[in-house]
C-alpha cells in the first residue's frame, strides 16, 4: 500500500474525529465528501449508500447533482468495485463498458467500497475527473482509509 502524505495522514485524522463525534446526517456526509475531495482537489466526490438493491446518493460536491442519484447495484463500476470488495480505478471511462455516466464531462473515475469492521459492504465512494489517468495508487490507498472511517455512519 501507498504511504499517505502528511496532507492525507492529517485531513484523515480530521475525518475520524468527525466520525467519532457523532457525524451521521446529511449534512455531515457532505461535509466528509467535501473534505475528502478537498485534500487532492479532486473535481467531484460522490458518497452511495446501499438501499434495498440500489446505490443511493447521500453526499456529493457541487452544486451539480450526478446523472443517476441512484441505480441497481448490478451496473457500473460500482457494481465491479462492490463485487470484488476492492477498489475499481479507470483511467479512460469511455474505454470501459462497464463505466455508468456521472457527468458526461468525466475521463477517469475511481470507486472505493465502504466496508464495515464486520465485512459488510454498506456503500461507496465515487470520485470523478475531467482528466485521463488522474488516479494513482496514493489516491486509493488515501480513499480507502477514508471509506473506512466513513463505514460507521452508514452502517
Amino acid at each position: 500500500m501507498a504511504a499517505l502524505s502528511k496532507a492525507s495522514a492529517k485531513k484523515l485524522q480530521e475525518l475520524g474525529a468527525f466520525v467519532l463525534a457523532g457525524a451521521h446526517g446529511s449534512r455531515q456526509l457532505c461535509m466528509m465528501a467535501e473534505m475528502i475531495r478537498a485534500t487532492h482537489d479532486y473535481r467531484w466526490v460522490g458518497i452511495y449508500k446501499i438501499k434495498r438493491d440500489e446505490f443511493v446518493i447521500v453526499a456529493k460536491t457541487g452544486k451539480c447533482p450526478p446523472t443517476y442519484p441512484r441505480f441497481p447495484i448490478t451496473q457500473g463500476l460500482a457494481a465491479a468495485a462492490i463485487e470484488s470488495r476492492k477498489p475499481v480505478m479507470v483511467a479512460d471511462v469511455h474505454k470501459d463498458p462497464r463505466y455508468l455516466p456521472t457527468f458526461w464531462t468525466t475521463q477517469s473515475e475511481i470507486v472505493v467500497p465502504i466496508i464495515t469492521e464486520k465485512e459488510k459492504v454498506v456503500g461507496l465512494i465515487d470520485v470523478e475527473s475531467d482528466k485521463l489517468n488522474d488516479f494513482t495508487k496514493s489516491d486509493q490507498n488515501f480513499l480507502e482509509h477514508a471509506a473506512f472511517l466513513i463505514a460507521r455512519t452508514l452502517a
